[in-house]
């Protein structure tokens, strides 16, 4: 069972822990005096500019072994995993002939059950696409589903506003959604604000003299009445008038980023820092180079639809605002754990939120970092 904690722990990073003052409080959040980490190992390249666009990679010497861990995406690729509206499915018959039963009471929007069926833990990602089941839905929340598990119940968001039907078996996407939906289901945790985000692209606030974005909301109005009647994500932001803009993008953007991080010697490319304009956005930051290869084409993407939905400023942003989103934030957190498997951990100061996911087996170790500046 999970249960919500607010405690002070001092930042970890690979499983190298810094303890500073440990204070447990029940049903509340504590904001700590301790001072903002360092950048430490983390350590940026130069900036990678191009259209309204700065992305900033974060390279680390240290190597974490991540390879204990299995992603959403490989996990349902390999059958390993198996994700099913809840309800649904009678009982599930497990390796080793157990017979557990599923879980009853009909399907819901914001639930799904998974099963993970294999022998290493599954890395979920909040804003990670799963297509098929009544709805196309996003994952919620960033956490570590341990191998050999009951099937676990799983918050979640749709993102087909227009279909409730039985579909195709849930797969792998291979989709991460953009930014301003994925601060909707990560951090405010509202379906009405995932829908919404959807719909209009960024969530944004532009100045009213804003240059025009390359994707406005009436383009998103038209591919939805033209190729998207559901309101599906997957839909709209692969269709014809949006995906070869995200595509050029994609294209040239990684292009750069491969010249930008060729030649690397003791140092691995983890995460990455994300500015549209000259305001520093988001960031992703991974426990290892393997983890971040792993998801760097679907954050990518993701990235490209955010710059497309945004005002084309031609503004950049500098090195210096990007070295704060290497910072730890020092406001109130909060905490969620599952014993023995993973903390999830957030921390929100003024408009910024910091979401961090340690896992405690095999050993102790950030996973994933997530820093953004809040659109709402």
């Amino acid at each position: 069972m999970e249960r919500f904690v607010a405690w002070v722990l001092g930042s970890s990073l690979f499983g190298i822990s810094t303890l500073g003052m440990l204070g447990f409080v029940w049903g509340g959040a504590k904001t700590p005096p301790m001072p903002a980490k360092p950048e430490g190992d983390w350590r940026l390249l130069e900036p990678i500019r191009y259209e309204n666009m700065t992305i900033f990679p974060v390279v680390s010497a240290m190597a974490a072994d991540t390879s204990a861990f299995v992603t959403l995406d490989e996990g349902l690729a390999w059958g390993e995993v198996i994700v099913r509206e809840e309800g649904s499915g009678g009982l599930e018959r497990r390796r080793g002939g157990r017979v557990v039963p599923d879980y009853s009471g009909g399907a819901s929007v914001n639930q799904l059950v998974l099963i993970n069926r294999g022998k290493r833990p599954v890395l979920l990602l909040a804003g990670e696409l799963v297509s098929g089941g009544k709805q196309d839905r996003i994952i919620g929340k960033d956490r570590i589903v341990p191998a050999g598990a009951e099937p676990l119940p799983l918050d979640v968001f749709c993102v087909e506003h227009g279909r409730w039907s039985s579909g195709a078996d849930f797969s792998a996407a291979k989709t991460i959604v953009h930014p301003s939906v994925r601060e909707q289901a990560a951090v405010e945790q509202d379906q009405g604000r995932v829908w919404s985000a959807v719909r209009s692209g960024t969530t944004a606030v532009a100045a009213p003299a804003a240059p025009a974005p390359s994707l406005p909301r009436d383009a998103i109005a038209g591919t939805i009445r033209e190729d998207a009647p559901t309101e599906s994500y997957a839909h709209i932001y692969d269709s014809k008038r949006v995906s070869g803009s995200v595509d050029n993008l994609v294209e040239e953007l990684q292009r750069r980023f491969a010249k930008e991080t060729s030649g690397l010697k003791e140092e691995h490319v983890v995460g990455a820092v994300v500015a549209y304009g000259d305001e520093v956005a988001w960031s992703d930051i991974f426990a290892s180079g393997e983890l971040f290869r792993a998801y760097w084409p679907k954050l990518l993407r993701s990235y490209a639809v955010e710059a497309l939905a945004r005002p084309r400023y031609q503004e950049t942003a500098s090195r210096d605002d990007a070295s704060e989103f290497l910072l730890s934030l020092k406001g109130m957190i909060r905490e969620e754990t599952d014993p023995g498997v993973y903390i999830w951990r957030e921390i929100k100061e003024g408009r910024l939120s910091e979401i961090e996911l340690d896992a405690l087996r095999p050993k102790e170790m950030m996973l994933h970092r997530l820093l953004l500046r809040r659109t709402s």
